[in-house]
């Protein structure tokens, strides 16, 4: 029979609505005010630490909604913002510079819609207000520590080979290292070898007859640039991960510009802490043969240079590294057998063959790991940002007793939270070139408010006027279409709520409102094709079923088109350009879906099947 749907049919269609409708709830339950407490390196945030600070804020006038402590830190909840805003200066004055306080928006979720993993849309930087950065990369700072690591490769591979050299030296301000040799022997063996470490490199003569210098191609200036960019892009987003920060934006703009969105953070002086704070090592063997006395007196020997360690003690190491941060696959925390806390590195196969390699003649020696941090200075460069200051200390020397290989610990340190922290920090990796804020922007939650606020007007009324047509024009079968339209809009919400990547902007909300508009397009379209197939004279059931049938391609072609603009928006588009692609596309998917199947279940279900003379359309 004509129009008559199995139950099945039915079934799927309302479960569907009912699991989408189940993962849009989140969004009825705004976010709370709040902040987030965590420890610089060498604090903790402990059971205690939360008791005082709930203790002092109730003391101040001020009863938080909640103080948690998970995962290291603290989360205190707020009715009003401007609860907010007292805590979180009663908090900076309690807890002092050992700890980062800074205002975020926590989502109120409910414990049993946070079980099944249903959330709320996450709102872009214009809707939840946040920071935004755009960060500029030393370009030049990569290229000449990639010329440091290549001598020190050169000097590996020529000590393997057994070839003499007198001196490997780096001159990054000209671009080359300049190789000098014992001997034209010497010489002449060594230049495979160099090859062999880097076809794109150019050898050139050097100013004696037993010299080369080494430059590197166009080629591979190039390649070490945007390996330096992606890099950086990819060491910051695992930075932002670390601390926690929700849906953060971190993407390429140009050639040595990163842009940086941290929606809900309200706090730059910690937004900046979050990207500055990036940190590596180094691995170099202690100089126990020169006089400790004398370098600190300031006649340093050339191989060597001077360090100290965390405790203020001076140390004399070997100026060639032995290993970087770089080759750091993995770091956690935890204690040796004297219960002392440790961090347990993992080096990926390349390091563990350079450790392995340079321990294997060091067996007996001590070797140092040294710690080194760029912090923003009180000088300013031209542009009036600050001067990013490398900052170096040994936090760990200790003697090697047998071959390294991939595994192993960094002991001595002060504390288990130190400990935790060191591991974060080399677990999010460190950047290959140093970084500068060159433009930073700070929305505030209001603004958020008040932009959401007129979308959902925009909707609003977008909505009534499409109800309120479709009911005067098209009576009976109008109220069909705006129930479907309903349903797209639960579907539209729930699936956006979903989708990990997906991220609701002001110009996603603009998405929404061309949604419901284009939404009952299809409506409209079908419901002129039964009215044109019972003018010509066919019975209520065959002007129904061939209405659907005929009307479906011209459907298709239309929002297939749309489509495949909105997936070009979304692959070329950049921020609130995505925003609105992935809202466009999702809806008319949705549409097509709830016009198409949604509102042909109806019709069916109320006058499929019937021997009706007329239809109220």
């Amino acid at each position: 029979m004509l129009n008559k749907n199995p139950a099945w049919r039915y079934l799927a269609v309302i479960g569907m609505l009912l699991l989408t409708l189940l993962y849009a709830l989140p969004n009825l339950y705004p976010a709370d005010p709040a902040l987030n407490i965590s420890a610089s390196r060498g604090a903790s945030v402990t059971e205690q630490v939360r008791l005082q600070l709930a203790e002092r804020l109730n003391n101040d006038g001020i009863t938080p909604k909640s103080v948690l402590l998970a995962d290291g830190k603290l989360l205190a909840r707020f009715d009003s913002a401007e609860q907010q805003l007292q805590a979180r200066d009663i908090a900076k004055a309690f807890l002092g510079a050992d700890y980062i306080t800074a205002l975020s928006l926590a989502p109120a979720t409910p414990g049993w819609l946070a079980a099944i993993g249903a959330t709320p849309m996450k709102l872009g930087l214009d809707l939840r207000g946040g920071v935004h950065f755009l960060l500029a990369v030393d370009m030049q700072a990569a290229l000449d520590k990639h010329l440091n690591d290549l001598s020190g490769q050169f000097r590996s591979e020529l000590r393997q080979a057994q070839i003499r050299y007198r001196s490997i030296q780096a001159e990054p301000a000209s671009g080359h290292i300049q190789l000098n040799f014992r001997s034209a022997a010497d010489l002449a063996a060594a230049l495979p070898v160099i090859t062999k470490t880097d076809a794109q490199l150019i050898i050139n003569d050097g100013p004696s007859p037993l010299s080369l210098l080494v430059s590197m191609s166009e080629q591979r200036l190039i390649e070490i640039r945007e390996y330096a960019l992606e890099q950086n892009i990819t060491i910051i987003r695992n930075r932002v991960n670390e601390i926690g920060v929700a849906e953060p934006l971190v993407q390429r703009q140009g050639a040595d510009r990163i842009v940086v969105q941290l929606p809900g953070v309200q706090d730059t002086a910690q937004a900046k802490e979050i990207l500055s704070a990036t940190a590596t090592l180094e691995f170099r063997l202690v100089d126990s043969d020169s006089d400790i006395n004398a370098a600190l007196a300031g006649r340093l020997p050339g191989g060597s240079e001077l360090f100290y360690s965390t405790d203020g003690r001076p140390l004399l190491l070997e100026k060639r590294v032995i290993l970087t941060g770089d080759h750091i696959s993995g770091a956690t925390s935890g204690y040796d057998e004297y219960s002392q806390p440790q961090v347990n590195i993992k080096l990926d196969t390349a390091g563990g063959n350079l450790l392995s390699a340079a321990s294997k003649d060091a067996v007996g020696r001590r070797m140092a790991s040294v710690f080194i941090e760029y912090k923003p200075g009180s000088e300013l460069a031209a542009d009036g940002t600050p001067v990013l200051v490398k900052q170096q200390e040994v936090i760990n020397d200790a003697t090697i007793q047998m071959r390294l290989g991939r595994d192993f610990a960094i002991t001595g340190l002060h504390s288990p939270a130190e400990a935790q922290n060191l591991a974060t920090l080399l677990r999010a990796g460190a950047l290959l070139a140093p970084i500068q804020i060159i433009e930073e922007r700070t929305i505030g939650p209001s603004l958020g408010k008040e932009n959401i606020k007129l979308g959902v007007t925009a909707i609003q009324w977008g909505m009534v006027a499409v109800v309120l047509f479709m009911l005067v024009y098209y009576k009976a079968f109008g109220l069909v279409a705006n129930i479907a339209l309903g349903a797209n809009l639960v579907l539209l919400t729930g699936i956006l709520s979903m989708v990990p990547g997906a991220t609701l902007t002001l110009p996603g909300m603009a998405g929404i409102v061309l949604t419901i508009g284009m939404a009952v397009d299809a409506n409209v379209l079908i419901f002129e094709r039964i009215r044109e197939e019972l003018a010509e004279g066919r019975s209520v059931q065959q002007a129904i079923h061939h209405g659907y049938d005929r009307a479906f391609a011209t459907i298709a072609d239309s929002n297939i088109t749309t489509l495949l603009v909105a997936l070009i928006l979304f692959g070329v588009g950049t921020g609130p350009v995505k925003g609105f692609a992935i809202t466009l596309a999702i809806g008319i998917i949705t549409s097509i879906f709830t016009a198409v199947v949604g509102t042909r279940l109806l019709v069916n279900l109320i006058w499929g099947g019937r021997r009706l003379q007329s239809l109220p359309l």
